[in-house]
């Protein structure tokens, strides 16, 4: 009697294992394609400078991008990237770097361009604290 106990108990301990790590499994899934990853522009910018397949999304307006902007930086104002991005950004697995003026923009256009199912999207906050050399 006592064996049929000791392998209930392990079994019922084996299962419990099984189910926990099959959710926790499955929550970390969800998480990672829950967002976008934000990052510091310090961060951003060691990566424009390490990195080579990347594009740079300014989510502003058109007035605001001609008054300056990050070298290469693509213009896709956060109100037209759901329209626009699958056919300017068809690799959907490339390295997105996302900015606007104060941040709040790129915040929107990073979070829609995951729900179009970009998967290596990091926004970096606004041009405003940009602290690195721009273009006109």
């Amino acid at each position: 009697m006592k064996l049929k106990r000791k392998i209930a108990t392990a079994l019922a301990l084996a299962v419990s294992g099984i189910m926990c790590f099959a959710g926790c499994a499955n929550q970390k899934a969800e998480n990672k394609a829950a967002g976008y990853v934000q990052i510091s522009q310090e961060e951003a910018k060691r990566l424009m400078d390490t990195e080579s397949d990347y594009v740079i999304i300014d989510a502003r307006t058109q007035e605001e991008y001609d008054a300056g902007h990050i070298e290469g930086a693509i213009l896709i104002p956060e109100y037209e990237i759901a329209d626009r991005a699958e056919k300017e950004l068809p690799d959907k697995s490339q390295l997105i770097l996302v900015y606007c003026r104060s941040g709040r923009r790129s915040k929107i256009a990073s979070q829609a361009l995951v729900d179009l199912g970009y998967t290596n999207v990091k926004e970096f906050g606004g041009i405003i604290d940009w602290e690195y050399e721009t273009v006109k």
